[in-house]
């Protein structure tokens, strides 16, 4: 088993995909929420720990279907309360490394996590790497090593906090740019976007 905590931060369902409202129902938002979860779950299998971070039952019983641990948040505290229960797992764990990465990747295969792994595993500790997402400013996956390298910084413009806090401490900050791992589906612009992917 490597020495790397993969975890996927999973949000209650019916609580997911608001923005989407223009344009989905809410039972339509579930269903997409869900699907993208799985495709998540389906990518990130591998020789390494694995942990759901569900902010509800519901959502950990989709992780229980791909035979994935998953710790379910009594009091859901957005991303940044999410991936601080997966880093000190991998801490209390004595783990080398943590990937952090979103539920909503509905291009993530096996083969582009993969790669973005490789990518990552390559670079000198202590080590930040990030993959970007679409045009936001944000964050779709982090990989840290160790795993208390960098804080938290997940939300508006985390892309830039997250560079700016490792050049603080004097890590150097890579970026890994995916189409596949660039498309979460925030906006109702990004279901245009899927569709044109194809």
């Amino acid at each position: 088993m490597e020495d790397l905590l993969v975890a996927v931060l999973i949000k209650d369902f019916d609580l997911a995909k608001t923005r989407l409202s223009p344009r989905l129902d809410p039972g339509q938002r579930r269903r997409l929420a869900e699907r993208c979860a799985r495709v998540v779950l389906r990518a990130t299998t591998g020789n390494h720990h694995r942990l759901v971070v569900a902010g509800s039952r519901a959502a950990a019983e989709v992780a229980a279907e791909f035979g994935v641990e998953a710790h379910v948040e009594s009091l859901p505290a957005g991303q940044n309360g999410a991936a601080r229960v997966a880093l000190d797992r991998a801490l209390q764990d004595r783990l080398g490394a943590v990937v952090v990465i979103s539920s909503d990747l509905p291009l993530l295969t096996p083969r582009v996590f993969a790669t973005f792994l490789a990518a990552a595993r390559r670079r000198s500790v202590p080590a930040v790497f990030a993959a970007p997402a679409t045009g936001r400013g944000g964050t779709n996956a982090l990989y840290l090593s160790p795993p208390d390298a960098i804080g938290l910084h997940f939300g508006d413009d985390s892309l830039r906090k997250f560079a700016a806090d490792a050049a603080e401490r004097g890590i150097r900050f890579g970026l890994h740019r995916s189409r596949a791992m660039a498309l979460d589906l925030d906006e109702p612009s990004d279901l245009e976007r899927l569709g044109a992917a194809g």
